[in-house]
């Protein structure tokens, strides 16, 4: 489920950017979290996905568990099917399912399968599964799934960046 949660932050971070991803540009993190060829996404395919990522993005920036889970409840009460098993017709391993079936529309499958990992990790953790990176320059969502404190940025890029822009803003002439 780590990895399918994995996926979810990348296709958000992608999906949910300021300009309307390529096709190539959501098959290019599809095919990185292991979804195999063909992939068969068209537009329309990555409007359902960027629609659904917005409502994904709102259980990141859940800012407790006990609102982490409401929003998933939400999500799974208004557009996930029953639990199912499937092995694609016998070319996959049985795994569990949350769609209609094994040829629901992409944002379906993108929302199903997401909500499924982000309440397995709420779940096995108890805090929320993840965050909104608080780097103003940033938007980015990620996951929280280490030991230790509670992060903050999506990245050791965008930790670094704040941490240095707070230096240069102290060390101005004025400052105190």
């Amino acid at each position: 489920m780590l990895r399918t949660a994995q996926r979810t932050a990348a296709l958000v971070n992608v999906l949910c950017g300021g300009t309307t991803p390529t096709v190539a540009a959501v098959e290019a993190v599809l095919r990185e979290y292991g979804e195999a060829d063909p992939l068969h996404l068209r537009a329309e395919g990555v409007a359902e996905m960027r629609a659904v990522a917005a409502s994904l993005r709102d259980v990141f920036a859940a800012p407790d568990t006990d609102t982490a889970a409401h929003r998933l409840n939400q999500l799974l009460a208004a557009s996930c099917g029953p639990l199912r098993l499937t092995s694609h017709g016998g070319g996959a391993p049985w795994h569990p399912h949350l769609d209609s079936d094994d040829a629901a529309p992409w944002g379906e499958w993108f929302l199903a399968s997401s909500c499924m990992a982000l309440t397995v990790l709420l779940w096995d953790r108890q805090r929320p599964p993840g965050g909104l990176c608080a780097s103003p320059s940033c938007a980015h969502v990620y996951l929280a799934v280490g030991p230790g404190t509670a992060r903050r940025y999506c990245s050791r890029r965008c930790a670094t960046r704040e941490r240095v822009a707070q230096h240069r803003r102290a060390k101005r002439p004025g400052t105190a």
